[in-house]
């Protein structure tokens, strides 16, 4: 183990979280009404309601799909009697319909964006980074999941998981990740690299979802035909 794997695997994961917790800190304290999208609905809408709902919740099913798979162990799914076979199979079903699907609708934002004059002149800076950047980190998650139908398969719950859960115990277990296929160390790598530019760009409006919408309580009135009478509506 050299030096190269002990800092890309085992110092870099926490800069990088700690880049994402002090900018996004600082990013709230300079510009808290930056915390948005920039919607260019206005300019254009058909390509942005296919292609957003398929970027988004496509994306929703990779990232419960990542976290599934790099924090529960293998014991737990031979515990509850899950095969280990069904296991890969139901990730590759999933995963890899999840992430064609998220694909799918970042190219079509993407061309959008170059296409449509008026999104492209509403364009971030951060833009000509994040959407490559993006675009990169699901070719190359794609590729890290179709190793799985290879001839010789690369169990990542015995690689890549077992790295990702060191982490939380500040032991990061280098060795694991040095060894890994290229293509899962790509995708590492990119995936820290969109972290650490989350902050910055319009990524962070995600941190903005109205999430306390859904448990707000009911908005009481009373209509015009029921004044004196106490009724709600």
């Amino acid at each position: 183990m050299n030096h190269l794997h002990t800092a890309l695997w085992g110092v870099l994961p926490y800069l990088v979280v700690t880049l994402l917790v002090a900018g996004t800190a600082w990013r709230y304290r300079y510009d808290r009404f930056g915390f948005t999208t920039r919607s260019s609905q206005l300019h254009e809408s058909t390509l942005l309601r296919i292609g957003s709902p398929l970027f988004h919740y496509g994306l929703l099913f990779v990232i419960v799909g990542h976290l599934t798979g790099l924090l529960i162990p293998e014991t737990f799914t031979e515990r509850v009697h899950i095969h280990e076979w069904l296991y890969h199979a139901n990730a590759l079903a999933v995963g890899g319909v999840a992430g064609l699907v998220t694909t799918v609708g970042l190219a079509l934002l993407v061309h959008r964006r170059l296409r449509v004059p008026a999104v492209r002149a509403a364009s971030l800076r951060t833009d000509r980074v994040l959407h490559p950047l993006l675009l990169a980190t699901l070719v190359a998650g794609l590729a890290a999941t179709a190793t799985t139908t290879s001839d010789h398969p690369y169990d990542y719950r015995q690689g890549v998981s077992l790295w990702f859960r060191s982490l939380f115990t500040f032991s990061p277990d280098v060795p694991v990740m040095a060894h890994a296929p290229l293509v899962h160390q790509l995708h590492a790598l990119l995936g820290m690299a969109l972290f650490a530019l989350w902050p910055f760009s319009r990524l962070v409006h995600a941190f903005t979802a109205p999430v306390g919408y859904v448990f707000r309580p009911y908005v009481v009135y009373r209509s015009r035909g029921a004044r004196g009478h106490g009724v709600r509506r």
